[in-house]
């Protein structure tokens, strides 16, 4: 019997998109396809350029933080709506946990 067992090392990391992590490429998409939909060069070209500027934002605010950083922020800044919610855990104005 072999006894070298390969144990996998990036089981959990986050989702990508090229190089960029998915919550760093969404500004970049989503100001492409606004910028797209617009039907002007310059206007194309400033979406674009917002979405890059938001992306490298987004990109160092969470350096160095859980890699879930984007999705904890935005439970607790975000209302909580029947699509945002989860409901295994207390609505994010509830500060304080007994228990």
């Amino acid at each position: 019997m072999d006894a070298s067992t390969y144990i996998p090392r990036r089981l959990d990391d986050p989702w990508k998109l090229g190089f960029w992590d998915v919550d760093v490429a969404a500004p970049v998409l989503f100001g492409t396809l606004v910028g797209y939909l617009s039907g002007g060069k310059l206007a194309f070209f400033i979406c674009v350029g917002v979405g890059l500027l938001l992306a490298r934002w987004i990109a160092h605010t969470k350096h160095d933080k859980h890699p879930a950083f984007v999705l904890h922020w935005l439970y607790w800044h975000l209302p909580s709506t029947p699509l945002t919610s989860l409901h295994a855990t207390p609505p994010s104005y509830l500060r304080r946990l007994v228990g």
